[in-house]
């Protein structure tokens, strides 16, 4: 109402049905289709608005989301579960084969220390010397883990608008400098390419292309004007009163 917006004005940019978005506004979610749409229209309609999506998010969360399966288990299906924890269990091998393996493992043992006898080197000691012994310990080498690769994140962004038909634009940087101040571009004509932290765009009409450096900006179809902002990994509406001054 401040921003003196209309609701089906709201209703074609967000592609949000009008019933839809008053039920938010009064917070009548049981008519939304369900919780994954509340979230979703919330997050389109605060970043319409200009809002901060994310804290509406938290505080719908914290006062209309019930708890999990988890943690409303009952509490007698979980005592019934240590108890089974707890029940003794009875020997996975009958007496006669856990005898069979200590003898077995004995003769092993044996065999091993006989073996390690004979196999040692005799040394000799020289005429009126002492015999002259070198123990030789195996080295071994610790594996190194592979290092990480580095992930920079973008600082800005890039915009390259391309007109399919007679269409006015206006746009601007963080700071409400103007790049663009409001011109009338024709198809195929060429549109100066700006680079900044962000861009705040105004386009008259759905007649462009817009590629950005993480990908082709979607821009629905429509003759009235649409505010966008734009950031080095993704874009959103911006609301009418944030635009930039064109004049």
């Amino acid at each position: 109402m401040r921003a003196r917006i209309d609701i089906t004005e709201v209703e074609v940019r967000t592609k949000i049905r009008a019933k839809y978005l008053r039920a938010m506004e009064n917070e009548e979610w049981d008519m939304l289709p369900g919780p994954i749409y509340v979230k979703s229209f919330l997050r389109t309609y605060s970043d319409y608005l200009g809002l901060d999506s994310r804290m509406l998010l938290d505080d719908y969360r914290r006062r209309f989301e019930r708890p999990s399966d988890q943690e409303s288990r009952p509490i007698a299906t979980l005592g019934r579960e240590r108890e089974r924890d707890r029940a003794p269990r009875g020997p996975l091998l009958p007496p006669w084969a856990l005898v069979g393996l200590v003898l077995v493992a004995i003769a092993v043992v044996l065999d091993v220390v006989g073996s390690c006898d004979t196999s040692s080197p005799s040394t000799s000691s020289p005429p009126g010397g002492h015999a002259n012994t070198t123990l030789h310990r195996p080295t071994t080498t610790t594996p190194t883990a592979p290092a990480r690769p580095v992930v920079t994140t973008p600082k800005t962004v890039t915009l390259r608008i391309v007109p399919t038909a007679l269409v006015y634009i206006c746009m601007a940087n963080q700071a409400g400098k103007l790049l663009i101040p409001g011109r009338t571009y024709s198809a195929g004509q060429s549109v100066p390419t700006f680079t900044a932290g962000k861009l705040l765009l105004t386009l008259g009409n759905s007649s462009v292309k817009l590629k950005a450096g993480f990908g082709t900006i979607p821009v629905a179809p429509s003759s009235h004007p649409t505010n966008l902002l734009i950031g080095p990994s993704s874009s959103r509406f911006l609301a009418k009163s944030k635009a930039p001054k064109c004049g």
